[in-house]
């Protein structure tokens, strides 16, 4: 039987860290630059329309980040979603010819179609991803700096509320890197199997995360064809080991001669 390819812990290390960096370097600069707008002259309880009012000043400062950090999460978004893309193919492809050279089949793997399609989609699905982060992020900065002027608040219940949403937008990015690890892995793997002429395989219970999926626990070990998935009636409709967020399962692909 062959073993089941399973996405790489280096990989998604990295790719955890760049994305939780970048995060970090953006909470430092918002705090910074909010609070010594603040500091300059601190906003009235009423919002006013004027344009020489602090709060005027406040979205003006709010406006400079906003364009400044989309456009650096757009930067990491394109070169990020490269490295990942082809470092999951890239292992992926060695690790399954491993499995198949183990059992007598040498195969070289080339970019067909099929594969260019499916690191294609990775690819793009990353770059909307990281650059969601930015853009959720900012927006929920924007909501409560004008929450704080209008409820009254001061710069350190202001700060505080900043540094909860940096832990939300922290832990949103690390999911994001765990779960498209799974997922690429899955996808680009899935591919090979195709190409290879592979049709089903069992269905493998990681046995990992706090709150597993129980009808992912029953289905482990099971049968499903490869280009369908399998439904598990939960209104996700077919899915495949590794693509449904927080799915740590795998694919064990079954080969005549292997089994």
């Amino acid at each position: 039987m062959l073993k089941p390819v399973r996405p790489s812990a280096p990989i998604h290390a990295k790719y955890e860290a760049r994305l939780v960096a970048l995060v970090d370097e953006m909470h430092r600069s918002i705090v910074h630059w909010i609070a010594a707008e603040w500091r300059k002259n601190e906003p009235e309880t009423v919002l006013l329309a004027s344009d020489d009012t602090p709060v005027a000043a406040l979205q003006a400062a709010l406006n400079k980040l906003g364009r400044r950090w989309l456009s650096r999460f757009d930067d990491l978004s394109e070169s990020l979603a490269e490295y990942f893309a082809t470092a999951v193919r890239s292992r992926s492809d060695r690790a399954l010819a491993d499995m198949l050279r183990k059992g007598g089949f040498s195969v070289k793997f080339r970019m067909t179609p099929a594969m260019r399609d499916a690191f294609a989609a990775v690819r793009a699905e990353n770059v909307g991803l990281i650059r969601s982060i930015a853009a959720q992020h900012l927006g929920r900065v924007e909501t409560l700096v004008m929450q704080s002027v209008s409820q009254g608040r001061d710069l350190s219940a202001l700060t505080d509320a900043l540094v909860k949403q940096h832990g939300i937008t922290r832990r949103r990015a690390a999911l994001i890197s765990r779960d498209q690890n799974n997922k690429a892995t899955a996808v680009l793997t899935r591919a090979r199997h195709a190409e290879l002429g592979i049709t089903h395989a069992r269905w493998m219970h990681s046995a990992g995360g706090k709150h597993p999926r129980e009808a992912h626990v029953r289905f482990s070990g099971k049968t499903y064809p490869i280009a369908t998935g399998h439904d598990f009636g939960d209104g996700l409709g077919p899915v495949w080991p590794g693509t449904a967020i927080n799915c740590r399962c795998v694919a064990v692909p079954i080969v005549p001669g292997f089994d």
